[in-house]
């Protein structure tokens, strides 16, 4: 019985897998707007604001280029961010957040964001692992919702 339920604990738990680079990425079954659309109200719910939504492959087509469905949500929250650019005032540069969904080349929509423990090295944080922990967590928590039924 437990082997049957760790097994459907791990088939029905979303997977995220962190790549090369510090990107960390989820597939979703959605498409990509309506994956940007539930990241937003996820976002919203927990008091993000969103600065901003780039639709890429739009911008592409209004250049006479094409592009797969490729979208970028950019968010934040001061009393989030501030902390991280307390442990290195650099991180600034990558801040706020952002998360970016695409569709790849066999249709399938990915969600992706800058792992914090990438951003750590990157800028030399030192003693700010509590804090980088926590939004690790909250950007997984926030793929999560915009991936899941």
């Amino acid at each position: 019985m437990r082997a049957v339920i760790l097994g459907l604990l791990t088939l029905f738990t979303v997977q995220i897998v962190a790549a090369q680079d510090g990107l960390s990425q989820i597939e979703s079954p959605f498409d990509v707007s309506t994956t940007l659309d539930k990241l937003t109200a996820a976002l919203e719910s927990k008091g993000m604001t969103i600065m901003a939504r780039v639709n890429h492959s739009r911008n592409a087509e209004n250049a006479g280029l094409t592009l797969r469905p490729t979208e970028l949500l950019i968010f934040g929250n001061p009393a989030i961010g501030t902390p991280l650019m307390n442990c290195a005032q650099t991180t600034a540069i990558d801040l706020p957040q952002k998360m970016l969904a695409w569709q790849d080349e066999s249709g399938k929509t990915y969600l992706g964001w800058n792992d914090p423990q990438y951003l750590k090295s990157r800028h030399g944080m030192q003693g700010c692992d509590e804090v980088l922990d926590k939004v690790s967590g909250a950007l997984a928590n926030f793929a999560r919702a915009a991936t899941t039924e």
